[in-house]
């Protein structure tokens, strides 16, 4: 038999604060364990690994919500059920790489035109952040790589 851990042992070998189990506990990705009479909580050992599943799942990109939904699939026998959550995570991912890619673009063209501008107008990069000279597209940007198909 194992010796059942307290919450600061919990949180020091799982690498988390007292507090994230707290949270954890709130949205039920771990269960909170029965006080003794007069005594403190003890976690079973195992906790441990389970906060550590959902810190490397929150490392990879998922969100809470799902992070709940792959502990209902911990046994890893459901893989369709896995891949379903996991490809639809991949996805956002893209989007959003592609829309900081779409950000990158268009700020090192503001910072290029603003370095060249001439010194008694607004700065390029101020007018596009406030609108201003804002194209008929409606994009918000002067930019054609920022247009985005929408």
């Amino acid at each position: 038999m194992t010796t059942p851990l307290r919450i600061g042992a919990l949180a020091h070998q799982a690498g988390v604060n007292v507090e994230t189990i707290r949270y954890y506990q709130s949205l039920g990705l771990i269960d909170t364990p029965e006080r003794p009479p007069g005594g403190q909580r003890g976690y079973p050992p195992a906790t441990a690994s389970r906060l550590q599943f959902i810190r490397r799942a929150q490392q990879l990109g998922f969100k809470l919500d799902e992070i709940a939904d792959l502990l209902k699939l911990e046994a890893g026998t459901d893989r369709a059920s896995i891949r379903r959550i996991a490809g639809a995570r991949l996805v956002e991912i893209r989007e959003r790489i592609k829309d900081l890619s779409r950000m990158e673009s268009m700020l090192a063209h503001l910072l290029e035109v603003c370095a060249h501008a001439p010194g008694r107008h607004r700065c390029p990069i101020i007018e596009a952040i406030t609108g201003a000279n804002t194209p008929a597209d409606g994009t918000g940007s002067a930019h054609p790589s920022s247009r985005r198909g929408t």
